[in-house]
C-alpha cells in the first residue's frame, strides 16, 4: 500500500517544475523592457537647453523685427516725361549738395515750355482786350447817363413852365399832366441806366480779377516748368551717399519715377514690423530694445502706420544714438517693446520655442536622463522671461530651445 505524499512535499515538487516557467517569464519582460527602452527617442544632451521655472517680476514686452535704414534719406523723382541722356555717379559714391548726378532729355519738355509761353501771351492779349471792352462798354453807358441826366434836366425846367402856364391861364391841366409823365418816365430810364452801369462795372471787375487770377497760376506754372528744365542735369539734395540711381542710358522716364535716392550714412534709424495682434500694445514713446547682432540699443517708438499689410503694422524707431559705430543699411535687428509690468508671476526663460502667448508642448526634466512632454499655456515676455499661465510650476526644469522635431513623442531619453 503506497504512502500518501504530505502536502510540502507537493509543493515542493511544484516549484521546482514552475521555476523554469517563471524564469522565462522574467527573461520575457526584461527582454521587452529592453525593447521598449531601445524603441524609446533620445536626444543628446548637447541639443538642448534647460531653463528652471522660477518666481519673479517681468516688465513685458512685445517682439518685433526690423531693419537699419539711413535715419535722412531723400527719392528724387523725375519732374517730366522723358529719358535719360547720363549718369554722372554711381551707386555707393559719395556726393555733396548740388553735386549733378544724372541728366535728363528735355527736348520734349521745351517744346511744351514753348507752347505754354506762347499761351500765356495769347491770355496776356485776351486780359488787355477784356480790359478795353470793358472800359468801352463803361464809357458808352457813362455817356448815356448823362444825356439822360440832361433829358431830365429839360423835362424839370418843362414841367415848371407847364405849371406857370396853368397857374395864369394860359395852360391847360392835360399839358401839365403829361409833362409830369415824362418827366417821371426819364427819371426811371435814368435810374435804370445807373443801376446798369453799376452791374457792368461789378461784372467786368469779376471777369478782369479771374482773367487775372488765371494768368497769376500760369505764371506760377511757367516759372516752375522753367526752374525745372533748369535742373536737366538732377543735382544731390543734400550730402551723403548715392544709395540707388537710375543706370539704363537712353530708357524712358515716366513723371514721378524714381531715378536716385541719396541716404545720409551717418545716422540711422529702425524701421519694423509688429503682428497684427500685438499693434494695439505699441504705443509712441515706447521705449525698445534693439538687438543688431551683438550689439544692444536703446531707442523708442517713433511712429506706427494706421493700416495693416500682410497682417502686419508697420512701425519706425528713433535710436538714442543715431550715430553708433558699427550699424550699417539693411541689417536685420530684434525689437523688443516694451508695454507693461507684472509682480510676483510664475516665470521661465525664454527660449526659440517661444512663438507668442498662446498654448505648448514644453518637454520636462522628470530626472537627470529622461524628459516628459507637459502641456503648458504660456502669456505675456520680454526677451529674458515668459510668464507662465498654468502646467509648470516653480522649481520645474524644462527645455527651452526649439522640439519641433518631436511634437509626436511623449518621452524622450537624454544621451550623452
Amino acid at each position: 500500500m503506497d504512502k500518501q505524499i504530505d502536502k510540502a512535499t507537493i509543493r515542493r515538487r511544484q516549484l521546482r517544475a514552475a521555476l523554469p516557467w517563471m524564469a522565462g517569464a522574467a527573461a520575457v519582460v526584461c527582454a521587452l523592457i529592453w525593447l521598449l527602452s531601445s524603441l524609446e527617442k533620445s536626444v543628446k544632451e548637447r541639443d538642448i537647453r534647460i531653463g528652471t521655472v522660477d518666481r519673479g517680476a517681468i516688465e513685458t514686452t512685445i517682439n518685433a523685427s526690423g531693419r537699419v535704414v539711413p535715419a535722412y534719406e531723400e527719392i528724387i523723382t523725375s519732374p517730366v516725361e522723358s529719358s535719360l541722356i547720363q549718369c554722372f555717379v554711381r551707386s555707393g559714391d559719395s556726393v555733396s549738395a548740388g553735386t549733378p548726378l544724372l541728366e535728363l532729355d528735355l527736348e520734349s519738355a521745351n517744346t511744351n515750355f514753348e507752347k505754354m509761353l506762347d499761351t500765356y501771351q495769347v491770355m496776356q492779349h485776351e486780359l488787355r482786350q477784356l480790359q478795353l471792352n470793358n472800359k468801352t462798354a463803361l464809357s458808352e453807358l457813362a455817356m448815356q447817363i448823362k444825356v439822360k441826366e440832361m433829358e431830365v434836366s429839360q423835362l424839370e425846367v418843362q414841367v415848371q413852365n407847364e405849371r406857370h402856364l396853368d397857374s395864369l391861364g394860359s395852360g391847360t391841366g392835360e399839358r401839365v399832366r403829361q409833362a409830369e409823365t415824362q418827366l417821371s418816365t426819364t427819371r426811371l430810364e435814368l435810374k435804370q441806366l445807373n443801376q446798369r452801369h453799376n452791374n457792368e462795372r461789378l461784372r467786368s471787375e469779376s471777369a478782369e480779377e479771374i482773367q487775372r487770377l488765371q494768368l497769376s497760376s500760369y505764371e506760377k506754372d511757367l516759372a516752375m516748368t522753367r526752374r525745372t528744365l533748369a535742373q536737366s542735369r538732377i543735382p544731390a539734395p543734400h550730402s551723403g551717399c548715392v544709395t540707388f540711381i537710375l543706370t539704363d542710358i537712353g530708357s524712358k522716364i515716366l513723371p514721378g519715377q524714381k531715378v536716385a535716392v541719396v541716404s545720409d550714412l551717418s545716422a540711422f534709424t529702425i524701421e519694423g514690423e509688429v503682428p497684427e495682434g500685438n499693434s494695439e500694445r505699441v504705443k509712441v514713446g515706447a521705449p525698445v530694445l534693439v538687438r543688431v547682432g551683438k550689439q544692444e540699443l536703446q531707442g523708442m517708438v517713433e511712429s506706427v502706420t494706421p493700416q495693416s499689410n500682410a497682417g502686419a503694422v508697420g512701425l519706425r524707431v528713433s535710436l538714442d544714438d543715431p550715430r553708433v559705430k558699427g550699424l550699417r543699411s539693411g541689417l536685420r535687428a530684434d525689437l523688443f517693446i516694451s508695454y507693461g509690468y507684472k509682480d510676483d508671476v510664475v516665470r521661465v526663460p525664454q527660449g526659440s520655442f517661444f512663438k507668442g502667448p498662446g498654448e505648448y508642448q514644453m518637454f520636462v526634466l522628470d530626472s537627470d536622463s529622461h524628459l516628459t512632454r507637459r502641456h503648458v499655456k504660456l502669456g505675456d515676455s520680454n526677451r529674458q522671461y515668459i510668464e507662465v499661465i498654468s502646467g509648470l510650476e516653480p522649481g520645474d526644469r524644462v527645455v527651452v530651445n526649439d522640439m519641433e522635431n518631436y511634437r509626436n513623442s511623449t518621452n524622450l531619453k537624454i544621451s550623452k
